[in-house]
């Protein structure tokens, strides 16, 4: 491989040999996120870990602290913020209140409501992960100069928006 070029290149460059009617030229932006989706993933997956916590844990948890006092939401509003079927949350959240991190409330106005309140120790869990998982993070960007994180974070919303609409 060529000094300054990464797998990426060898393999958009790869693809122009093999197939020169078509233009790799993405491959060049999408596979590098791929690639650092994959590590990414991994990173996150041992900062939850050494939280004793799933990657769907954190979620929830981080959902709830991002509520605010009480930290407390909906069942359906969690299924929103998750993005997960109401059977896999009605699991996720019994897994969670068999592990002390949430309790389940039912609603001041409407007894049907069920709310989920973060714990003393569910809060505790998602701080301390939150933590490490900033750290973690940070440690992946530090070959990029403040304003070049901003540049990419600037660049990855423009990708994204039309596609979260």
């Amino acid at each position: 491989m060529v000094e300054g070029q990464d797998e990426v290149d060898r393999i958009v460059a790869a693809w122009g040999r093999e197939r020169p009617d078509l233009d790799p030229r993405p491959l060049h932006v999408f596979s590098r996120v791929s690639r650092l989706s994959r590590r990414l993933d991994l990173a996150r997956r041992r900062v939850f870990l050494d939280h004793d916590l799933e990657g769907w844990e954190f979620d929830v948890l981080s959902a709830l602290r991002r509520a605010g006092e009480p930290y407390e939401l909906t069942a359906g509003r969690l299924l929103n913020e998750t993005l997960v079927s109401s059977g896999t949350m009605t699991n996720r959240i019994d897994r969670m209140v068999a592990h002390g991190h949430v309790v389940r409330a039912v609603g001041t106005t409407d007894r049907r409501v069920v709310l989920v309140r973060l714990t003393p120790l569910g809060k505790e869990k998602v701080d301390a992960a939150m933590a490490d998982l900033l750290d973690s993070e940070e440690r992946l960007l530090t070959e990029l100069s403040p304003q070049e994180a901003e540049q990419l974070s600037a660049l990855l919303r423009r990708l994204l928006l039309p596609l979260d609409r």
